[in-house]
This record gives C-alpha cells, structure tokens and sequence, in this order.
C-alpha cells in the first residue's frame, strides 16, 4: 500500500470501490471470503518480503492521529481489512461504503477453516503446491495460552500445523537481543502464517519494523485473536456480533482494561467521523 494516501476514492478500473479513504489511510473494500483469498495466493507466491495484514477498529482509528510510526505501519501494510462496525459506518457515511466487516478473530479461523477444507478435498496433496498442511507460528498471549490454541487449531483444523508458539516477555520490543532471538525462532520453523497477537499498536510497529527479517509469507496482526481461539477470552454472543455491540461484551468482561479506551473513542471518533463527511461535502461542492 502506498505511503502516500490520496485523499480520493481509490477504484478499480470498471469503477468498483478497491480502498475506502478514511482517517489518512486506505481501507481495503473487500469480504472476508476475498481477504481470505489474497492471503492465500500470497502464501502460494511464497514471497521474499513478508506481506503483513492490519484490521483497523474504533481504537486504532483514534491512536492513529497521534501516533506517526502507527500511521506509516498502516500506510504500508499490504492488507489493511475493517474490524468494527463503527468503522464500516463510517465509510458509508463518508459515501466509499466497505463490504461488510472483517475481524481479525474471525478472519484467522476462516483462513484456517480454508486451509483445512482444501487439505481434505485434495487428501495427501496437501494445501498449496508442495502438498503440506498450512504452517503457522503464534506469537503472543500469555504463557501457556497459546500452547492451548494450538491444540485446538490442530484439532478443530486437520489443515493446519501450528510449528512454533512462543509468549514473549513484557518490553520485549526494546530488546534487540529478544527480537533477534524471536525472528530466529521464526526462521527455524519456516511458517507461512504469522499470527502476532500483542496488541495494538505494539503488533503493528513490530511486524513493520522487522518486516524484512520475518522469515513467513504472511503476519497477521490480530489482536486478541490467540486468547479467543484457546478459550482464554470468550467472543460476544453471535447476535451481539452481528448488531455491531461486540465492543459492550468486551467492555463489560474487562471493564477495567476497556472502559477508559470505549470512552475516549466514542469521544473523539464521532468527531472524525464529522471530519470525513466535511471533507466529502466540500470536495463534492467543489467538483460540481
């Protein structure tokens, strides 16, 4: 994605919508069975730079316009996919509509759900071209959680083969002798999916700033997604997901971690929100 972000709708030659451009970055206009896709044709192009996923919500929306090395993370990354509905809203009410949401914590298990389904279909020929299960290596959560994510994954997902987990100490990202220890241990177990659940925007600047060392073809910056798929956290209620109040559940289970950061985004992202539909206003004033 281009560092430089047009303040116009990006689209596809036929007119389709390819990026909403919101909030000084560019979101990906795709569903979750596309973004799946992309990840995977990645995978199979085994590429020489790992291409890394963000999934912007109301809390990243409002760290971003305060936060440069934030803001060039999401500039660049290859993937930028909506995970909120404030956020997809928002998009319609600034007229470049989103498809629909794409959750990190949901995002993760299709992949897998995907990886699995083919391995099956092909039996021993495996997913992909060398006819091997989907690697992947978790990096996050706190220790002992994701070593219980991964017997799930390997157990719900006969697909997928979690090669490495590793939960790394607090303030890790201020040691050089720890990152160097962390992307060996990457590069030892060769993995074609990273999935960094570290939180924002600590996952984001990490995987950006060690992207070029990050021996995997695909990062996903995910969030809480390694705690969801151990049983560590539990996902809203499906009717809660799917009336957009997700965010109150996680309030509620965390009130003390949460409420802080729910408040300063209802209070400033209305107030971006406001900003975009100005701009989209004057600019249709303007060209008219």
């Amino acid at each position: 994605m281009a560092d430089n972000v047009q303040s116009q709708t990006a689209t596809d030659s036929d007119g389709l919508l390819r990026r909403a451009c919101l909030f000084g970055i560019q979101i990906d206009a795709i569903g979750m069975q596309q973004a799946v896709t992309r990840i995977r044709d990645w995978i199979r192009e085994r590429p020489i730079t790992c291409r890394f996923v963000v999934t912007p919500n109301v809390d990243h929306i409002v760290m971003l316009q305060g936060n440069g090395d934030f803001l060039k993370a999401y500039r660049q990354a290859d993937l930028v996919l909506a995970d909120g509905w404030p956020v997809v809203w928002a998009s319609r009410t600034a007229g470049q509509a989103l498809p629909e949401l794409v959750p990190g914590s949901d995002l993760v298990p299709a992949l897998f759900l995907a990886a699995s389904t083919a391995f099956r279909s092909a039996g021993e020929s495996g997913d992909g071209s060398d006819g091997k299960p989907l690697r992947v290596f978790l990096l996050g959560a706190a220790p002992g959680v994701a070593a219980r994510a991964a017997r799930r994954i390997e157990s719900d997902w006969p697909g997928v083969q979690v090669v490495c987990q590793y939960s790394p100490p607090l303030g890790f990202e201020n040691d050089d002798a720890e990152t160097a220890f962390i992307l060996e241990r990457i590069a030892e177990a060769r993995p074609d999916v990273l999935v960094v659940g570290l939180g924002a925007p600590k996952q984001e600047l990490w995987v950006h700033r060690h992207q070029t060392r990050i021996h995997a073809s695909v990062a996903l910056c995910v969030g809480a997604t390694i705690d969801f798929l151990a049983g560590q956290r539990q996902r809203a209620p499906l009717w809660m997901r799917r009336c957009g109040i997700e965010w109150l559940h996680r309030m509620l289970s965390e009130p003390r971690r949460l409420i802080r950061r729910y408040l300063r985004g209802a209070w400033v992202f209305p107030r971006l929100v406001w900003k975009e539909w100005r701009v989209r206003n004057h600019r249709n004033n303007v060209n008219s």
